[in-house]
């Protein structure tokens, strides 16, 4: 999976925890978001997670 071009956030690993206190592997995916941006390479399509889309860090082509 990809990684947010502007933060870096990408997937995490943890334990899904059962109520007998199982422990089995799981992943955590960011909301990832594929847009076109203004790069310094001009207008490319580029992950960026959906905080950072909303906080304004990432200029939309």
């Amino acid at each position: 999976m990809a990684a947010c071009s502007v933060c870096g956030k990408k997937n995490l690993a943890g334990n899904n925890v059962s109520h007998a206190n199982n422990k089995t592997k799981r992943v955590f995916f960011p909301n990832l978001q594929r847009i076109k941006s203004h790069t310094p390479h001009g207008v490319r399509r580029v992950y960026v997670c959906t905080r950072c889309l909303r906080s304004g860090t990432v200029k939309k082509a």
